[in-house]
């Protein structure tokens, strides 16, 4: 990692931006808001950015409404966080609603949980409740309830019901601009890499080099690193891509001349660890791409 420079743009505090998702997602890329204002920013003009591993999708979100594109399509294949945007996007007014509505019990969170949903606002108001009342907001098998919490206040301590419907009905106003598909984010760059009129923002599962991350987070962790590089190499579209510094992902930048920079992050236990911003060009470092890409 000594060779790759570090990015001139470091990781903001989450507090210091507009949060524009409801979701608290793990893996979420609020730190990365300064890096995307600069990348878009950079453009003639970004007529069109595309998400295929939306999860949270806080990206996407603060480039329409900030005007850094005109449109954005999210991409998302977990069927619980699927149900989430098509009830946030469609379905708005009834979210709202039962957020308004519901008392952020355990019980009541353990209902949520084992229960079945009626119907698609139902689907989407669980996957909310049970993201926002998880330790990390995570919607795996197996992930536990918040036990502590802010201020003691357990399952309750990330429930904010006035403030997560108030940008719920923020999302809604720009709807007509946000495109949502339930699917595989890898085929989709199938279609999206070669489109010049689009830029493309890739957050894929941190899965490399044996990482064990993406696979408790997330449902659909199964990700071949390899093909996405392989995909973005063979189309000039521009793309901004996000990774943990694995000595696997380290080849792949170098075999096909990308560029990369690294953030030190600072992850849930204090420990400080570098990730990796990547581009078809210089976009954070200028000059050619890096050459001294260390292998292991």
């Amino acid at each position: 990692m000594d060779s790759i420079p570090a990015s001139p743009i470091p990781a903001v505090n989450v507090a210091s931006v507009p949060q524009r998702s409801p979701l608290r997602y793990p893996g979420g890329k609020t730190w990365l808001i300064p890096h995307l204002r600069h990348w878009l920013s950079g453009r003639a003009g970004t007529p069109c950015l595309v998400e295929p591993f939306c999860g949270g999708g806080i990206i996407s979100l603060t480039a329409v409404m900030e005007g850094l594109a005109d449109r954005c399509v999210l991409v998302e294949l977990d069927r619980d966080v699927a149900a989430f945007w098509h009830t946030a996007l469609r379905h708005t007014e009834a979210l709202c609603q039962r957020v308004l509505a519901f008392e952020p019990t355990r019980d009541n969170v353990l209902d949520l949980a084992n229960g079945t949903p009626a119907d698609l606002v139902g689907h989407g108001f669980r996957t909310l409740v049970l993201n926002r009342t998880r330790r990390g907001g995570i919607l795996a098998q197996g992930a536990s309830l918040t036990r502590i919490g802010e201020n003691g206040r357990g399952v309750a301590s990330r429930w904010y019901p006035e403030t997560i419907a108030k940008r719920l009905r923020e999302i809604a106003t720009h709807a007509p601009r946000i495109a949502f598909y339930e699917g595989d984010g890898m085929q989709f760059l199938d279609s999206a890499a070669h489109l010049r009129d689009a830029a493309l923002f890739v957050d894929p599962p941190y899965t490399a080099g044996g990482k064990r991350a993406g696979r408790r987070l997330y449902a659909n962790h199964e990700v071949d690193h390899s093909a996405i590089f392989e995909r973005l190499a063979d189309y000039d579209t521009d793309f901004m891509m996000t990774y943990d510094a694995a000595p696997e992902i380290l080849a792949l930048v170098r075999r096909h001349g990308f560029v990369a920079v690294q953030v030190t992050m600072k992850n849930t236990h204090h420990a400080r660890l570098p990730e990796l911003v990547v581009t078809r060009r210089g976009v954070f470092c200028g000059g050619p791409p890096q050459r001294s890409l260390p292998l292991e």
